[in-house]
């Protein structure tokens, strides 16, 4: 299959089965407060958040009240897309990179089809490559094209990291919007300890001050478990190194132990920034998990928002 054939089946089947179920009358691909001022109005306590608080006019009434923010009508989404060596890795259906693209090109089609420019950033080899936002569909073909033809990721010294490849997306001074982080989020040196801050954190805290933030988590099912297979040669595809190891029980379940382990430390660090996180596998059906996952955002957005009712007390 060309390139240009697997652009095109790649947007009929986002627009035709995420499109009309994800858009609606919502105007941000998100849900979500939005991030430019609307009016003013009385702080509820216990739901509305006191960053928001309007102190001008708190002041002049003497009563606490809050900013409404609206969402914006024309975004400018940007995406970091991670292709790494370790994203060349996939034993279903397809490679984490095929589906890291899949994951840019959903959001960028729905972006799209409501206004929005669409720029990306992309971890790849010794580079990190800027791709300057544009709008319309051969723009994002044309990204979509230079992401699926990239040769595979090779071992390169002191080729940049996730965080660092985040600290450029967040030190760009753009307005506010959508920002995408699509990777395995796997450090060479993985963090088993949910306690301790991952190398990546503390740049995701600085986007998101900023910016709504969406984390795409792209895993392979043989990465959280070793099959029965005997005596392997496993490669670290970043580092290059390799090692026979003979998969016993006791080994393949200590693996299985660590591989939980290692992708709950990352959920927890990314509710500790306060961003959305959706997980996608090479396994399953990823456009309806990312449905699943939008609905599912919209649903709490709509009962965090909601305004109290009338003669409640509190």
């Amino acid at each position: 299959m060309n390139t240009e054939h697997a652009l095109r089946r790649l947007e009929l089947t986002i627009v035709r089965r995420l499109d009309g179920l994800l858009q609606g009358s919502h105007q941000g691909l998100l849900p979500g407060p939005g991030s430019e001022f609307g009016d003013s109005r009385g702080y509820v306590p216990g739901e509305d958040d006191i960053r928001r608080m309007d102190w001008a006019v708190t002041a002049r009434t003497t009563v606490p009240h809050v900013r409404d923010l609206i969402a914006d009508r024309e975004l400018e989404t940007w995406a970091l897309a991670d292709l790494s060596p370790s994203m060349d890795f996939g034993t279903s259906g397809m490679e984490k990179r095929d589906l890291a693209v899949a994951a840019v090109g959903a959001i960028g089609f729905l972006a799209g089809r409501i206004g929005n420019r669409f720029g990306a950033y992309v971890l790849h080899d010794e580079y990190i490559h800027r791709m300057p936002a544009r709008g319309g569909r051969p723009a994002l073909y044309g990204l979509l094209h230079s992401l699926m033809e990239a040769p595979r990721g090779r071992v390169v010294a002191g080729a940049p990291d996730l965080a660092e490849g985040i600290e450029v997306l967040a030190s760009a001074r753009r307005r506010r919007g959508l920002r995408v982080i699509v990777s395995d989020f796997l450090d060479a040196e993985p963090t088993l300890d949910a306690t301790l801050e991952m190398p990546w954190e503390r740049p995701i805290r600085r986007l998101a001050a900023h910016h709504q933030v969406l984390a795409v988590e792209v895993i392979d099912p043989r990465e959280l478990e070793l099959p029965a297979v005997g005596l392997v040669t496993l490669t670290d595809p970043e580092s290059g190194r390799s090692r026979q190891v003979r998969l016993t029980p006791r080994i393949r379940r200590a693996y299985a132990e660590a591989a939980a382990t290692q992708r709950m430390a990352n959920q927890v660090a990314l509710r500790r920034c306060g961003v959305a996180h959706l997980v996608l596998r090479t396994d399953r059906d990823w456009v309806f998990d990312i449905a699943q996952f939008v609905l599912r955002q919209r649903r709490m957005a709509h009962v965090t928002h909601r305004p109290p009712r009338s003669g409640a007390t509190r």
